[in-house]
């Protein structure tokens, strides 16, 4: 999934402003530039292709997404940044910045129409390197930041 989609989708869900993301991204430790805030949110034609925000900035908004929810803890050091992003390292901070249990995901993607099993789902938190790794597919993170926005904004 592309990652200002991610973002647009976040900030739709946490009825936030433009300024707030940026606020987030530095809070994630790094200040964005006034220009990639306004690409971010830049309206594009249909025919025309908008460029993709890069991992990099993708990284330190989900960073600072968890420190935006939950705060920032001297106990946890701000963690290495792993690029490129992947859905799957999206859906491994959204767990934690919404303290989302396994139930929790797997009712928000059922909600939506999408049957998951616990081991399914277990299987896309697993290190790369373990053999019953997945990957999140695109359909399963829009599925559940649809799910997890109807939650938030109270929309079911």
């Amino acid at each position: 999934m592309r990652n200002d989609d991610v973002i647009l989708n976040i900030r739709y869900m946490l009825n936030i402003s433009n300024s707030k993301i940026a606020e987030i991204i530095e809070m994630g430790g790094y200040k964005p530039k006034r220009e990639e805030i306004e690409h971010l949110f830049r309206e594009t034609k249909e025919e025309e292709e908008k460029d993709d925000v890069s991992d990099k900035l993708m990284a330190h908004f989900l960073d600072g997404l968890i420190y935006f929810k939950r705060g920032k803890s001297e106990k946890h050091p701000q963690p290495a940044l792993t690029l490129p992003v992947t859905n799957n390292q999206i859906l491994k901070k959204l767990r934690v910045a919404f303290k989302l249990r396994e139930e929790h995901i797997l009712k928000t993607l059922k909600n939506e129409g999408l049957t998951v099993s616990g081991s399914e789902l277990n299987a896309l938190f697993r290190d790369k390197s373990h053999r019953n790794y997945q990957p999140c597919g695109d359909q399963l993170l829009r599925y559940f930041l649809r799910g997890l926005t109807k939650k938030m904004r109270k929309l079911e």
